[in-house]
């Protein structure tokens, strides 16, 4: 049985104990969460699965961040690179038992270790059950739609915290070559490859190419997100490339909703 509301007030106590709760990357991550929440319930629904498995998504959403808060408090930034929070995260929950304050059995431990440490991988690993792939596959689309959304609200100053300082340093960046190339490949940016501030902003505009279900796919349709964000800013050296990387992926949405 997995009890939603308790695993909700479970994950508030957690993250009272955070002495940096006026960090805007805290208060950031924290919304994040309860849209991501909300979201692997609404492609749950759409995808007509049962009540368990509409819990036990919104269960992975509840927990699928919650190594960043540790990140940010010692790190005071998000580290991507040096720091996999996913792994983190299933480090807390399973070896050092934190599950045990959110669900009262072991019965879908395997299920949420796999779909939390999947979670942020450029891949999902090889070789899970079928339970396993799908709540991977829901969480990777729940938690990178409400990306678009963070992307969209935000400061940019907020989004990447010790990394993108300004507006400006991001209007007057250039792009690295890799990323560029991964884009016009229609292929998600390897995280190592981020060198100049534009690239973390493009590396998010291409988990485009990850999205797994047609309803995620509609949604970024629907609410116009990759004219929306490629808009936010100005492209001071950079500009005849994003609008490339614009054509790319509006092309791509609609490649991937006629087939």
């Amino acid at each position: 049985m997995i009890d939603l509301q308790n695993a909700r007030i479970a994950f508030k106590e957690y993250i009272s104990s955070y002495d940096n709760q006026n960090d805007p990357g805290f208060n950031l991550k924290v919304v994040h969460t309860y849209h991501v929440v909300d979201n692997a319930i609404m492609i749950s629904k759409k995808l007509g699965l049962s009540e368990e498995d509409i819990n036990l998504a919104a269960l992975i959403g509840i927990l699928h961040d919650i190594g960043r808060f540790d990140e940010l408090k010692n790190l005071k930034k998000f580290d991507s690179v040096g720091n996999d929070h996913a792994m983190f995260a299933s480090k807390l929950l399973f070896e050092e038992g934190l599950i045990t304050k959110f669900i009262d059995t072991n019965k879908y431990n395997n299920v949420i270790k796999k779909a939390i440490e999947n979670h942020n991988k450029k891949q999902i690993e090889e070789g899970l059950s079928d339970k396993e792939l799908l709540h991977a596959k829901i969480i990777r689309d729940a938690d990178k739609l409400d990306n678009y959304r963070v992307k969209q609200e935000e400061r940019i100053e907020n989004i990447f915290p010790g990394i993108v300082n300004s507006k400006e340093d991001l209007e007057n960046s250039f792009i690295s070559n890799n990323v560029y190339n991964s884009v016009m490949k229609e292929e998600c940016v390897d995280i190592k490859d981020r060198k100049y501030p534009l690239d973390y902003w493009i590396c998010v505009l291409a988990f485009t190419f990850d999205l797994y279900f047609k309803e995620t796919l509609l949604i970024v349709k629907r609410n116009n997100y990759i004219d929306i964000l490629i808009d936010r800013f100005n492209y001071n050296n950079s500009k005849e490339k994003m609008n490339k990387i614009r054509n790319v992926l509006n092309d791509y949405i609609e490649k991937r909703l006629n087939n």
